[in-house]
This record gives structure tokens, sequence and C-alpha cells, in this order.
């Protein structure tokens, strides 16, 4: 067995476990991205109960503040588009690391039969 193509082998394969771990660190984000979206449009149909003279909070640390209805409602509604785009963003992040994920299991396999 050539010495050369067992260090391009353990190359390789340590270079698909970085990838493995990229590709774990996107997914767990948009898992994340998923529940915070989930909870604001709790939020946003809840807003859409209330009166318009509603008293409604905001919770900053361990206070929580009084704030405008349609204040509210404006931060609720940017951190849903601040979440679309965020989940775009991880899920063409994500496709692409399946392809690289795909190019270093042909290089392993060919490099795996090089060596046979």
């Amino acid at each position: 067995m050539a010495p050369d193509l067992t260090k391009k082998l353990e190359d390789e394969v340590e270079k698909y476990r970085h990838t493995q771990n990229e590709m774990k660190k996107y997914v767990a984000q948009q898992q994340n991205l998923y529940v915070t979206k989930t909870e604001n449009e709790f939020v946003k149909q809840e807003f859409e109960t209330l009166e318009a003279d509603a008293t409604v909070y905001k919770l900053i640390g361990p206070v929580l503040i009084k704030q405008e209805l349609s204040e509210g409602k404006e931060t609720v509604e940017k951190r849903l588009v601040y979440c679309d785009g965020e989940l775009k963003r991880l899920t063409t992040m994500i496709k692409d690391t399946e392809k690289k994920l795909e190019t270093h299991r042909e290089v392993i396999a060919k490099i795996q039969q090089q060596i046979k």
C-alpha cells in the first residue's frame, strides 16, 4: 500500500469529517430558527386578537417594559422577515454542504479503489 495514497485518504477523511461538522451546525441553526419563527407566528396571532388599546409588555432581561401594541407587532413582523431570510440562507448552505460531502465521498471511494 502506497504511503502517499494512505496520507491522501486520511486527509480526505478529515475533510469529510470537518464538512459533516459544518452540516450539523447548519442543521442545528435551522432547527432553532424554525422554533423562533413558530414562536413569533404564535405571538403575531395573539396580537391579532387584542384590542387596539390593549397593554402589552416586552421582556427585557428580567424586567417587563410597557410597549405600544403597534410597536410590538412591528417587532414581531421584523423577526419573521429575519427568520425567513436566515432560513433561506441556511437552506442554500445545507445544499452546498451536501454537495461537498458527496464530492468527498467520491474522492474517498476513488482513493480506496487505488489502494486495492
